[in-house]
């Protein structure tokens, strides 16, 4: 970026530019994401006044970010953070990063949770299903748990910011856990293990790895955790999954398998299948 000096209006023009080069999808909306980043400025601030002078200092951040993001870096991983049930987690390469797709899931769980209701969330990532639900149900009791350590750390640093009480514990999957639970949810790895190196850059690249791997046929996990979850879910409990959108029938089948009854299957919000539900009663 040169000149001698430099508007809010240009360095905008000129980042959406470099990423509409790099074949960024949404390039101007990440632009603005990272002139917001950088300078701190509001939208309409941003109107009221698009030729205020920048200092160069600023200008060059900005110009680091927006390589940066050329570079297919995910806007998150430069942010630091991203919104998720109305609320800002913190994330980095070591955490799932969260996507609109999991609010269905999570809408889903809290048409059911009550307070006092104790709920697992399997595979807890950044911890955001598990802190929305806790936020947004005072009085339910919450433990997340996740087979890495780095994944823990960030979760426990997002309920601290967001003052919510929950257990998290390292497990692979139920190997650590020892109560009964009303409600059990889980964002579990399920993209095929020869379909990952298809993905966009910023996925395959910088997403952690263990939390996208699904094995071979993507169903791994689900077979994993709805075998041994019986043995962790209160009679009549509820199980709740995010899927992949052509896994639905197998994952009824598994949980029908399984003893869950009262399976529904909930579409996204692009019409797509995005969430299997079921009711456990060993009766």
């Amino acid at each position: 970026m040169s000149g001698k000096i430099l508007t809010l209006q240009m360095i905008y023009k000129e980042g959406a530019e470099t990423l509409e080069h790099a074949g960024i999808p949404d390039a101007k909306l990440d632009a603005w994401y990272l002139l917001e980043y950088v300078t701190g400025i509001s939208r309409a601030s941003y109107f009221g006044d698009p030729k205020r002078e920048v200092p160069k200092e600023q200008a060059e951040s900005y110009r680091e970010v927006i390589l940066r993001r050329a570079g297919h870096i995910p806007l998150q991983h430069i942010t630091g953070e991203q919104e998720f049930m109305g609320y800002t987690f913190l994330v980095n390469p070591d955490v799932l990063i969260p996507r609109q797709d999991t609010e269905t899931l999570t809408e889903e769980a809290l048409k059911f949770t009550k307070p006092g209701m104790k709920v697992l969330d399997m595979c807890t990532g950044s911890g955001c299903i598990l802190i929305s639900l806790l936020k947004s149900c005072p009085g339910l009791k919450g433990t997340g748990c996740d087979i890495s350590e780095k994944a823990l750390k960030m979760a426990r640093e997002n309920g601290r910011r967001l003052q919510v009480e929950a257990s998290w514990i390292q497990s692979d999957l139920f190997e650590q856990i020892s109560e009964r639970f009303d409600l059990i949810v889980s964002n579990p790895p399920y993209i095929r293990t020869g379909v990952i190196e298809e993905l966009q850059e910023e996925v395959r690249l910088h997403d952690p790895w263990i939390a996208l791997d699904g094995k071979k046929d993507g169903l791994y996990f689900y077979r994993r955790i709805i075998a041994e979850s019986t043995g962790y879910i209160r009679d009549n409990g509820a199980m709740m999954f995010e899927i992949g959108h052509d896994q639905a029938e197998d994952v009824v089948r598994l949980m029908e398998e399984a003893g869950y009854t009262q399976i529904r299957v909930k579409k996204d919000l692009a019409g797509l299948d995005r969430v299997v539900t079921g009711r456990y009663n060993k009766r």
